[in-house]
């Protein structure tokens, strides 16, 4: 079965360095034994992609220079889908404190660079992403004909991270001041499962991938309304290096989908959100 990873993040030294550094994510690493992590180089991940039956890799910029003081990783992303194009996709990192620079960097993203759209974290920014700040940058995205895709779940021992920003009733605002615009809700809006869900159910134009929290409780409701409510809004993503590919795909593995939703999840949603040919 061919797969579309929507949250991968090549594991080069310089990655892995820069996350085990950082001062939103140190802790975090330290909690969840990252320092495990084995580094490699881009063509031998490439190689593995491969062997796994990964056909797309996304890869999400993220900027939160305003509230971390930590250079964005946008430089990566575009580094890795310029020396494997027909392997990466990427999604630029924006930063809402930047004001009318990250509308203008959002443009750019897109024009210029080849983006699929642009990422975004509310808990890093510290503020919700039905927050006025962001909605500039919604707008611009409506514009460009590009998705948004929304970090929603906080990571432990994230300094200034609070749960509230991650709540998925906030994207349902969104959703609902802004219907043409599509929304990918990363790591499932966890934890509130079951309004994660019923944000996807109702709005159209959201979807989520439930990376990081496919062993976590309640997964049980997730696969649940993969099979039975939103086949068609769910996609897979392994949040590499963060969660070993080869550990994410087990997990997938694993739910018992039916055969028809398994193909959706796994690459059809993600095809077709990413406007790709079969």
């Amino acid at each position: 079965m061919k797969v579309i990873d929507f949250r991968f993040r090549p594991n080069t030294p310089e990655i892995i360095n820069g996350i085990k550094t950082s001062s939103m994510f140190k802790a975090s690493c330290k909690a969840i034994g990252f320092d495990a992590r084995k580094p490699q180089p881009l063509p031998e991940i490439v190689a593995d992609l491969d062997k796994l039956g990964v056909e797309i890799g996304v890869i999400t910029g993220r900027d939160c220079e305003t509230t971390y003081g930590f250079p964005s990783n946008n430089p990566s992303v575009l580094e890795f889908c310029r020396a494997y194009p027909q392997k990466f996709v990427g999604f630029w990192g924006i930063d809402p404190h930047k004001k009318m620079a990250a509308v203008k960097e959002t443009e750019r993203a897109v024009n210029e660079l080849g983006m699929k759209g642009i990422a975004i974290d509310p808990y890093l920014a510290h503020i919700s992403p039905a927050e006025a700040r962001f909605y500039p940058l919604y707008s611009k995205c409506c514009e460009l004909g590009c998705a948004v895709f929304i970090t929603m779940a906080p990571p432990p021992q994230v300094p200034g991270a609070i749960m509230e920003y991650a709540d998925p009733r906030d994207v349902d605002k969104v959703a609902r001041d802004f219907p043409e615009l599509t929304i990918i809700m990363s790591h499932g809006g966890y934890p509130f499962v079951n309004e994660a869900v019923y944000v996807c159910l109702r709005n159209a134009n959201v979807y989520m991938d439930i990376s990081e929290y496919e062993r976590a409780p309640m997964v049980n409701v997730y696969v649940e309304a993969m099979n039975n409510l939103i086949p068609d809004k769910v996609v897979f993503a392994s949040a590499h290096p963060f969660v070993e590919l080869k550990d994410a795909l087990a997990a997938y593995e694993a739910f018992p989908l039916k055969p028809e939703v398994r193909e959706k999840v796994m690459y059809e949603n993600a095809r077709r959100i990413l406007g790709l040919a079969r």
